[in-house]
């Protein structure tokens, strides 16, 4: 299954959800796991492996992380392939105030933003999936 590339579509079908668990950012610069940690996802960068884990995993393997966040999958099936959905949806919450960190998987994108603005950034997300056009400004909502 390719997954949908008309932007329109996308946008259209956007059906965020907003995951519980509270993720972090660690960084290895031996570009090894510790023993213990399953992470989201990693990154291997020439500074070290990026892993962005479970707050509660990071704690209990007692790594340095930082910026704590809340997943949100964009439920669409997404294309590799797709033009703008990240594009769009990052700006709409740069709009509002709301800082974000996208991650393209496979079958759907998905976007980390700070823990105290989860609801803010779910709540813009569904507006734009609605077609709404006004966004608060960023001390509302």
């Amino acid at each position: 299954m390719s997954g949908e590339c008309d932007l329109e579509r996308l946008v259209r079908h956007l059906a965020p959800k907003l995951h519980a668990d509270h993720y972090v950012y660690c960084s290895f610069a031996d570009h090894r796991l510790p023993d213990g940690l399953q992470p989201l996802c990693t990154f291997r960068e020439a500074e070290g492996l990026t892993a962005i884990v479970e707050r509660t995993q990071a704690e209990s393997a007692r790594v340095p992380f930082v910026f704590e966040a809340r997943l949100i999958t964009l439920t669409v099936h997404s294309s590799l392939e797709a033009i703008g959905l990240l594009a769009t949806v990052a700006s709409k919450l740069a709009a509002a105030g709301i800082p974000c960190n996208a991650i393209a998987a496979y079958h759907h994108d998905h976007i980390l933003v700070p823990v105290a603005q989860a609801q803010q950034a779910l709540a813009v997300l569904q507006r734009i999936a609605t077609g709404s056009v006004h966004e608060p400004s960023p001390n509302t909502v």
